[in-house]
């Protein structure tokens, strides 16, 4: 048999964390160091590995309760190799600095089972509860797999040169910026978008480090349950995002 499927063949490199191509990912277990991964995600695996759910503690229970985010997680073990994907998403590796990483919960699609992850607020200059207002951050050593909808911008950050994003495309950010949330309009249209330009929440970030920005402003549609009718494939009714209010609040 012949056919252009078979320049696909799994990758055969020994490192712990590889992209087998730009959506998938390849993660080598070698019976030691446990893999946390986005529950669902694994798309196939070769050897001796299992998958348990990952429970949190009450800690983490109580701040997805309050604020909506967090992680949904299930733990790999064993000896193999694992691929993770999630909705043909670009995926990202990253080493996690000691100053930590930010980023929002629904972007993170795996992470050594060493880092420590909490839940954090934004400020904002209206305290005002909106998107971007809480994330995760994620310290410790290791490395941790992000994702995109298509190819992102890494924007760094200066003292001399800030950055601005739309609350709704950012992705992560080095943990020792300083970010504020903020809007620029007056205080009438604070509880609108501004004016008919389709902007609404940023964020600001000044210090030293990077900024992740996808060219979406919204999340797939990660609890749209397939099968439940065409609307539901779409991220749309009461099975899909915006049934359950993910990605912009606004909508």
């Amino acid at each position: 048999m012949q056919s252009s499927l078979f320049a696909h063949n799994d990758s055969q490199t020994q490192d712990r964390w590889s992209l087998q191509n730009k959506q998938l990912l390849r993660v080598l277990l070698d019976g030691r160091d446990d893999l946390l991964a986005r529950k669902g995600s694994m798309v196939a695996y070769q050897g001796m590995v299992e998958f348990d759910a990952e429970y949190r503690t009450r800690g983490q229970s109580r701040a997805r309760a309050r604020t909506g985010e967090g992680l949904d997680l299930m733990r790999c073990h064993g000896q193999g190799v694992v691929y993770l994907a999630n909705l043909a998403q670009y995926v990202h590796v990253l080493d996690v600095e000691p100053e930590g990483l930010t980023v929002d919960s629904g972007y993170v699609l795996a992470m050594d089972s060493g880092l420590h992850h909490e839940v954090i607020a934004v400020d904002s200059l209206y305290g005002i509860a909106g998107s971007g207002k809480y994330q995760l951050n994620i310290t410790g050593h290791g490395k941790v797999a992000l994702m995109t909808s298509g190819a992102p911008l890494l924007m760094r950050v200066t003292p001399d040169r800030y950055v601005n994003c739309d609350a709704d495309a950012i992705v992560a950010w080095s943990t020792g910026l300083r970010v504020q949330m903020q809007a620029q309009t007056h205080s009438s249209g604070v509880w609108r978008r501004r004016g008919n330009t389709g902007e609404g929440w940023e964020l600001s970030f000044m210090g030293t480090g990077f900024a992740l920005v996808q060219p979406s402003e919204l999340l797939p549609p990660q609890n749209a349950v397939i099968g439940g009718g065409v609307a539901a494939q779409f991220g749309m009714g009461r099975h899909g995002a915006h049934g359950h209010n993910q990605g912009n609040v606004w909508s």
